[in-house]
């Protein structure tokens, strides 16, 4: 039977009950009790379990679902406020909901997106994120009586978070498509779950198939542990030497919350090798470059070299398991790196993603203590064992006088000279075989690095790698006048200038910033909500101000507010602003030589006019110039 999605939303008042079922072309029915009006109990029953439907939520699970289960036992809005509230202000996770008034978990053919996305945050910031037509706040108080006209303006309000529900599904299409792959593999429902709730789910079928056994939670006991490194990690220099005396030394505290403890012998590790520093931590390891660019030339190459599934690989290397799937976990975990290694070299690119998944969220559950997998000794174990083994790599390549100018948690950039690159080879490969990892490369034309979690590299292709905020389209992160970024990345690309790219942008999204506001803010008496975003204009005059306390909201300064996209581009954006910005992108990467005075200079100023003519570089817009070189 083919399946239909409807888009979920519920609103609870103390007098009005609002389910809105939304359908892919934007049409909606509602369902609602204002006051005394009877409840829509049976008419809310024949759509929420009518067949071939499948209904997509935010929250639906924590929220939604509960919500609707007290509808049905035929609870007014005044009882249902509560129980939001109990939700909301207690926190209850679903399964303590369901205990404690004393219903049942709905069987409905449901996804919820809110355990999808990688950094999770509120319905309305990925609606900003995405760039969706329309960001609102709820527009009344939670805690107030409704007029009926107050009840339709909270119906369009819903609708709204239908459409942003909406475009976050369509963002996530390609994740959920995995899901339902994975699902019909291990069949099992893992449409709503994270990467690593997958991973646990997974490993957790594979175990019941080979042992005939549902695994069940080991407590984790230890109150402290002691690294203890894998025999290979060796190292002739004294610094490293001592560095491994004080790590192997030292005491791990597990806290109450299930979180390790880094012991401050290790936390302030600062180790120096050939003038490069470096930072160790429960992360990982993290050179400490800043502002600094590298190019590639007739005699010098760059080249990255990544650890290929890289906590994955030490994971097996360490040759422990966790407590609750011992003895079945090193075969069940082998099987799948090696399934997903298979898939990679024959381009089998779904089932690739659906393993690299269960890989990598494997790790992230060994530090849950509400996981089977939590084992923290396991976590620590792996990431410092990836840290030292790294650190073996890098000492030994530096004693060969090729300096590794980048390093970040599992791999690094070296830039050699093209006469010694056999001897890179041969040592990349003696490690390998030390270490029992695998590498993969890429050469870059040049390397542009605010700092070690912040570049734009380019390959020799003039493809791009970049990290951190130089990442435009991101649903991890708030878009911050991505035109800037976009307008470096090109000009490190192409050399087309950066004045060029931002002035023949016609996409207003491309010019947005957003952020959110505690407490929400406000623009000239007009208040915006806690999700804001505006464009720099030449019209705009002052700040977007924190509605509570009237402070600026930093950086909004001739910022326009804009909660509704318009259709067309608007008339008055400041685009000097935005290519004063791309000057300072371009100072924090190393590519230009930062001015003696900050901030920058302001347009036209003295000072100003002296650097552009001290750059040289005109460009034909109005007689203005880019000072990029």
């Amino acid at each position: 039977m083919k399946t239909t999605q409807l888009f979920l939303d519920c609103e609870v008042y103390r007098n009005y009950f609002l389910a809105m079922f939304m359908n892919e072309a934007g049409n909606t029915r509602s369902f609602e009790c204002f006051g005394d009006d009877p409840m829509p109990v049976k008419q809310i029953e024949e759509i929420l379990y009518a067949e071939g439907i499948e209904f997509v939520t935010f929250n639906g699970i924590g929220y939604d679902l509960p919500i609707l289960q007290l509808v049905q036992l035929g609870n007014r809005p005044a009882k249902l406020k509560q129980a939001s509230d109990d939700i909301i202000h207690n926190q209850l996770f679903s399964w303590e909901f369901y205990k404690k008034y004393s219903v049942t978990e709905p069987t409905v053919n449901h996804l919820d997106l809110m355990g999808l996305p990688i950094g999770q945050v509120g319905l309305k910031l990925y609606g900003g994120r995405l760039h969706s037509k329309k960001l609102q706040d709820l527009p009344f108080d939670p805690h107030l009586m409704l007029t009926r006209e107050q009840a339709n303006i909270v119906k369009r309000y819903c609708r709204n978070d239908l459409l942003l529900t909406r475009d976050l599904r369509d963002n996530l299409s390609k994740q959920i498509e995995l899901r339902r792959v994975m699902g019909e593999e291990y069949n099992i429902d893992l449409r709503s779950k994270s990467d690593a709730q997958i991973a646990e789910a997974v490993l957790k079928a594979e175990y019941f198939r080979l042992s005939g056994v549902t695994p069940k939670k080991v407590p984790y006991r230890q109150a402290s542990f002691k690294f203890v490194p894998p025999d290979y990690v060796k190292f002739t220099t004294p610094e490293l030497q001592r560095a491994l005396d004080v790590i192997v030394a030292a005491e791990f505290i597990v806290k109450e919350t299930g979180h390790v403890e880094m012991p401050e012998a290790i936390s302030g590790l600062v180790l120096t090798i050939n003038g490069r520093t470096y930072q160790m931590g429960i992360g990982g390891l993290h050179s400490q470059e800043s502002e600094v660019s590298h190019y590639a030339d007739s005699s010098t190459q760059l080249f990255d070299i990544d650890v290929a599934s890289y906590y994955p690989s030490l994971m097996l290397n360490m040759g422990m398991e966790p407590l609750a799937l011992q003895g079945y976990f090193r075969e069940i975990y082998k099987g799948i790196l090696n399934k997903r290694l298979t898939a990679k070299r024959n381009g089998d690119k779904v089932t690739d993603a659906c393993l690299k998944i269960v890989l990598n969220g494997t790790f992230g559950k060994t530090s849950s203590m509400y996981s089977i997998l939590y084992n923290p000794e396991f976590m620590v174990r792996t990431t410092l064992s990836g840290q030292l083994s790294l650190l073996m790599l890098i000492e030994k390549l530096e004693q060969l006088n090729i300096p590794v100018v980048s390093a970040n948690t599992d791999g690094v950039v070296v830039k050699c000279d093209v006469n010694k690159k056999r001897w890179l080879e041969e040592a990349v490969i003696s490690w390998q075989d030390i270490t029992n990892l695998q590498t993969e490369w890429n050469e870059y034309a040049s390397l542009h690095s605010r700092d070690v979690n912040n570049y734009i590299a380019v390959k020799t292709d003039r493809s791009v790698k970049v990290k951190g905020t130089y990442r435009v389209g991101d649903i991890g992160k708030n878009p911050q006048n991505e035109i800037s970024s976009l307008a470096v990345i090109t000009y490190l690309q192409t050399g087309v200038p950066c004045a060029t790219t931002i002035r023949e942008c016609s996409d207003i999204r491309k010019f947005l910033t957003l952020r959110t506001v505690t407490g929400g803010a406000e623009k000239d008496g007009a208040y915006l909500g806690k999700a804001i975003r505006w464009y720099y204009s030449i019209t705009t005059s002052g700040t977007i101000k924190y509605f509570k306390n009237g402070n600026d909201v930093p950086r909004s300064e001739g910022g326009r507010p804009v909660m509704e996209l318009p259709e067309t581009l608007p008339d008055d954006i400041n685009y000097a602003w935005y290519e004063e910005e791309s000057r300072h992108l371009l100072f924090d990467l190393g590519v230009v030589a930062r001015p003696q005075a900050e901030p920058m200079p302001r347009k036209n100023s003295k000072a100003w006019k002296a650097l552009l003519e001290e750059s040289k570089v005109k460009l034909g817009h109005k007689g203005d110039w880019e000072w990029v070189l």
